[in-house]
């Protein structure tokens, strides 16, 4: 420990450390971890001690799939009311998909865009996915430089007309592109040809909007995608994946060295299609929340490591969106605020601890996005940590939310796991469901402050 430079000690008996949970005491000096001590460690003279007592100090949250909307449709979301959220639920880093708002994400000149949109609005640590469509090849290099993270496309239609979807070949240049230049494509897979050939049905009827979107679709996406990434040498990774039958392909490419992640969420992960009334759409998102076997087998993938992390998908809109109409509702669910305790409440519940959690809702994104600063209590990362109370409970109230549209899926459930408070860079940003001003900072690939 440097000791004249550390001005804040944070004590617990459960601190989630990389080598385990732990009784701990951890030094922070000018935003930095500085050193993880023993427990009973002297508070260094000039600092100040917090004690957490037997809550629980985790690294704070990395969610790298959420679409804040802003510029352009604010109405649905903003990156005031984002990172707002995300600091109440223990998030202390977020990644903005490149559509929903507009421009999306797919020129250097709307990068620049969405970020003079952020800078002044963002509670947490804030970076951005560049976007890959049909017409924008000859941009993602200079969308790299300029300090994306990567490159999200879609193989079905996306929902938005400014951003279209590929087509194979489309994928495979674009692929080609990004792998000449170490970069990361993540895809929304979903095969349309599958999609247009399964039944469609209006109404409020969630069976029928079940088997509008199959899991062939997503299987036959995954494997396609898989084949490029394998010919080309290319990194990808898998969004939202629901369809619990394209594990053993992943699992089968990993081994065989293909450079494949993949995420899941948590509304795949705690909700199941059996629970779904008719004319509930804030229980519809792309693709859909499937049957209770189907989640077995996703818990499964993560236990295993074949699904790497658990990110939100955050994807809101107006209330009015939500229609009763499964076919014509917007499809997104918003957990920004809530997937730490929604996670947590179904992870206690199948036997996995916090240190389980950490790796899914932490560790596991901020590698994935190359946020070496990020993602667990060592020395040598940022000071940024949610403490958790984690066998305490709350009841989902929508008009608590932070989220601009309290349409939540989780409304009326009762969740283990209150964030008590959460820390930015040594400071505390939020405690006790209260939120401070703005103090975010926007992150850049290789240039992260």
């Amino acid at each position: 420990m440097s000791g004249a430079d550390v001005k804040l000690l944070l004590r617990s008996t459960r601190v989630v450390t990389p080598d385990g949970t732990r009784p701990a005491a951890v030094a922070v000096a000018a935003g930095r971890i500085d050193a993880v001590l023993p427990y009973g460690t002297e508070v260094p003279p000039g600092a100040r001690l917090e004690d957490f007592g037997d809550d629980v100090l985790l690294p704070g949250l990395v969610d790298t799939h959420v679409h804040v909307n802003d510029p352009g449709r604010t109405a649905w979301e903003g990156f005031r009311t984002a990172t707002r959220a995300a600091a109440a639920g223990g998030v202390t880093t977020l990644l903005d998909m490149p559509l929903n708002s507009l421009p999306p994400t797919t020129t250097v000149d709307h990068l620049r865009t969405k970020q003079r949109a952020a800078a002044p609005e963002a509670h947490i640590d804030t970076g951005f996915w560049g976007g890959a469509i049909p017409s924008n090849v000859q941009d993602l290099r200079p969308l790299h430089e300029a300090g994306v993270f990567g490159f999200k496309c879609f193989l079905s239609p996306s929902g938005v007309d400014e951003f279209p979807e590929l087509d194979q070949e489309q994928l495979a240049r674009s692929m080609a592109e990004i792998a000449g230049f170490g970069g990361l494509l993540i895809v929304h897979a979903e095969d349309p040809r599958h999609l247009a050939s399964a039944p469609q049905c209006r109404g409020p009827a969630y069976a029928d909007f079940l088997a509008s979107r199959p899991r062939d679709a997503e299987n036959t996406a995954i494997e396609g995608l898989i084949a490029h990434a394998g010919r080309l040498n290319a990194r990808v990774h898998v969004l939202h994946l629901s369809s619990g039958d394209a594990l053993p392909v992943i699992a089968a490419a990993k081994r065989e060295g293909v450079r494949v992640t993949a995420e899941s969420c948590p509304h795949f992960l705690t909700l199941t299609a059996e629970e779904v009334p008719d004319g509930a759409t804030e229980f519809k998102c792309c693709p859909p929340i499937r049957e209770a076997a189907n989640q077995d087998a996703l818990w499964d993938g993560l236990a295993d490591g074949t699904i790497d992390c658990i990110v939100s998908d955050h994807s809101p809109c107006t209330a009015d969106l939500k229609t009763p109409d499964f076919a014509t509702a917007w499809g997104g669910i918003s957990s920004l605020q809530l997937g730490l305790s929604v996670i947590w409440t179904e992870a206690r519940r199948r036997g996995h601890s916090l240190d389980d959690v950490v790796r899914w809702m932490s560790a596991a994104p901020a590698a994935l996005a190359g946020l070496t600063r990020k993602g667990a209590i060592e020395a040598g990362r940022d000071a940024d940590f949610a403490v958790l109370a984690p066998d305490e409970t709350f009841t989902v109230d929508p008009a608590e939310l932070f989220h601009r549209n309290q349409v939540t899926a989780y409304a009326g459930r009762t969740l283990y796991g209150v964030v008590k408070s959460t820390w930015l860079r040594g400071q505390r940003i939020a405690a006790d469901g209260a939120v401070g001003e703005p103090t975010g900072r926007l992150l850049e690939r290789n240039h992260r402050p």
